[in-house]
């Protein structure tokens, strides 16, 4: 990959001189295979990838080599035990380094150097092995100064100027790579475990915004009551509890109060709370029992005539002073047909009832002759209601048939006449009434049906023009799905005293047509009687007037 170099010492570098013994070279050939594979120097992620960015140069690369060389050397000159012990530093030394080493552009080692050697060890998976033997008496050599020149490398590498591991996240520290500890021990970017123990690993610059508002394990303090819980569940289940919180009342009455008042409010103070009535018993909110003490049944009252009774129920009330108080004046049982007596209650009234029984007989009979005339007056009003104020009625005739043979066998008189309802002209017209005869009347008789009008004296006739000249039209409807009605009509003659201004004698005469129609036409012709019944119409049209 352009840009990345790796540099890795291969086991051949581990051979020793044939004075090592095989356990030497057993310590030499792992220790150096450890270090050789933690170190790797990874240049292109820490720059970015330009078309001519710089290439980084060889010397790191060698450096690298050569102190891991120089470390062999050392270690043929000590003893076995010493040795492993300076080279696991090392190789810890050289993994965190390598780790996550970042090389300023000048200080790059040089991907094409000829000394680089290409490897795939991951050396975030890497771990340092002991040897597997045992220093004894036989493996130890005697331990020597290293080489000057060897010591000389090592401080050049370890002046080599590197970046804060820490640089992505916002670190701007970049110093020699032998000042990266101590600068670690100071980062503020640096992960830390948290000093409330609860696991989390926490940046040195979130560390106290952790502690005091997200860590799990975090000291709380109530609001209200100032006391202290650890823990955020040690915190919900207080909130849940604390005795000083203000909370709003359950019966919504929309007062706040602390927890460990809530519940004598509740049975003392709140205005939601249900109170009984001491007089009827029934259970009302406490802001609304003062309102039905103004309405309740059984609210006790002061007698308002002042009787020896002290109190009575509300809805006793009107039975005591009606029945029961012996201070209230009382009328005769008699007042409403005009007895105007009035006494206590007592022997007092009784007597005024012995004494007064023939007047009040007196006042009854009076009241009843006036109540007579009233329903007299009354059926005349219900009467004048009732009548057709339209000009035109409608006659129908039930039991024809029956009523025409009764006609015919009828010996007195003119035979069977059938009068209708009176009716007006209009409001304020004349009044007419109308009359039939089945079985005939004077020329018509037994052979026609004969129809007639008269003029009735009605309650605006003082006001009418005289005599009667409106035009009178019979009609005797057929009953049949193609109706041929019957029609015959007239025009008063003003000289006629039929038409003058009527008397108040019951017979005055009428006016029409003995010979309406024929028997023969009414029984075997067309369908003038249906179900039993026919239907007649008279009407008067006011348009139609005999000019004088």
């Amino acid at each position: 990959m352009p840009g990345r170099c790796t540099a890795v010492v291969c086991g051949s570098t581990a051979r020793t001189t044939s004075t090592a013994t095989a356990a030497d070279e057993r310590v030499e050939h792992d220790s150096c295979c450890c270090i050789a594979a933690v170190v790797r120097c990874s240049v292109s992620s820490r720059q970015p990838h330009a078309r001519h960015a710089p290439r980084p140069s060889a010397p790191l690369a060698r450096r690298i080599v050569v102190i891991i060389a120089a470390s062999r050397s050392a270690y043929r000159h000590r003893s076995s035990s010493r040795a492993v012990h300076e080279f696991s530093d090392m190789g810890r030394s050289l993994a965190l380094w390598t780790k996550t080493l970042s090389f300023p552009s000048r200080n790059s080692p040089n991907k094409s150097s000829k000394h680089s050697i290409t490897t795939s060890i991951n050396t975030s998976s890497c771990t340092i092995f002991a040897p597997a033997t045992t220093p004894t008496k036989d493996n130890i050599t005697p331990a020597s100064t290293p080489d000057v020149s060897d010591c000389e490398k090592d401080k050049d590498i370890m002046g080599s100027v590197v970046y804060c591991i820490h640089h992505k996240e916002g670190c701007k520290w970049s110093d020699q790579l032998r000042r990266l500890k101590g600068h670690l021990q100071t980062c503020k970017y640096d992960a830390l475990p948290c000093t409330n123990h609860c696991g989390a690993q926490i940046a040195r610059i979130l560390m106290d915004d952790h502690v005091r508002y997200t860590c799990i394990e975090r000291v709380i303090k109530c609001e209200y009551c100032n006391g202290e819980m650890k823990g955020e569940a040690a915190g919900e289940e207080h909130s849940r509890t604390c005795p000083v919180e203000p909370i709003h009342c359950e019966a919504k009455c929309g007062v706040k109060i602390p927890r460990r008042m809530l519940a004598k409010h509740k049975v003392t103070e709140c205005s939601k709370r249900l109170l009984p009535c001491r007089h009827c018993g029934r259970q009302f909110v406490a802001d609304t029992i003062n309102s039905h003490t103004t309405s309740c049944p059984r609210f006790p009252l002061t007698c308002p005539n002042r009787c020896e009774i002290v109190t009575v129920a509300r809805e006793d009330l009107e039975h005591h002073i009606k029945h029961a108080c012996h201070s209230m004046l009382t009328s005769c049982s008699f007042k409403d047909v005009g007895c105007r007596f009035k006494s206590l209650r007592g022997k007092q009234m009784d007597t005024h009832m012995e004494e007064a029984s023939q007047q009040h007989l007196t006042l009854m009979c009076s009241m009843v002759t006036k109540q007579q005339q009233q329903i007299v007056s009354m059926k005349k009003v219900i009467n004048n209601l009732a009548v057709n104020q339209s000009g035109t009625l409608i006659w129908k005739i039930s039991d024809v048939l029956e009523k025409l043979e009764e006609g015919r066998h009828k010996l007195c008189g003119d035979g069977l006449e059938l009068i209708s309802s009176p009716f007006y002209t209009s409001q304020f017209g004349y009044k007419l009434q109308a009359s039939v005869f089945l079985n005939g009347n004077g020329s018509g008789e037994n052979t026609h049906v004969s129809v007639y009008i008269k003029i009735l004296p009605g309650e605006f006739d003082a006001l009418l023009k005289w005599s009667f000249s409106h035009s009178v039209a019979f009609t005797l409807f057929d009953q049949s799905e193609k109706p041929c009605n019957i029609v015959e009509s007239f025009v008063p003659d003003p000289s006629w005293e039929n038409f003058q201004r009527p008397s108040t004698q019951p017979d005055s005469l009428g006016f029409g047509f003995p010979k309406f129609v024929s028997h023969e036409t009414l029984l075997k012709k067309r369908q003038f009687i249906k179900d039993d019944t026919i239907f007649l119409r008279i009407k008067v049209d006011p348009s139609k007037i005999v000019a004088v």
